[in-house]
């Protein structure tokens, strides 16, 4: 067997375990790191010229803070114009990826990689609160 197939099996089966035995926060910090790895992994797609990788790599981002949007509730949040808040910021992250994709743009994907990365870590402090209770 190719190790390289087999190092992929492993970490198949590794995530769906990890999934399964998740808590729903530790599956949305999930979300928020495979988010920042795809977007890390598009930029050096695109600084490599490999137009078709970066373009699976900017739709699978898309695709984690497109999911990341769709589990907002605003009816279970303290406060709903936070949500709406986080909804927007959500949507401006995919336009800029549709942007970063047509144009190119590293730069772009800097930006969202930023963003990501600071709801993560107010996302994190949550975690850190819940366990120092």
């Amino acid at each position: 067997m190719n190790p390289m197939k087999a190092l992929r099996a492993y970490q198949k089966v590794n995530s769906h375990a990890q999934i399964s035995e998740a808590s729903p926060h530790r599956l949305i910090q999930m979300l928020f790191e495979g988010g920042l790895d795809r977007l890390a992994q598009a930029k050096g797609a695109m600084e490599r010229g490999d137009i078709a990788q970066k373009c699976v790599l900017i739709t699978k981002s898309i695709d984690i803070i497109t999911g990341l949007r769709q589990g907002l509730n605003e009816e279970k949040a303290p406060d709903p114009a936070a949500i709406q808040q986080l909804d927007s910021l959500y949507e401006y992250m995919n336009s800029q990826l549709l942007k970063a994709n047509l144009s190119n743009d590293p730069q772009i994907i800097d930006e969202v990689a930023r963003l990501l990365a600071t709801v993560k870590s107010g996302w994190d402090a949550i975690a850190a609160q819940e366990t120092a209770l």
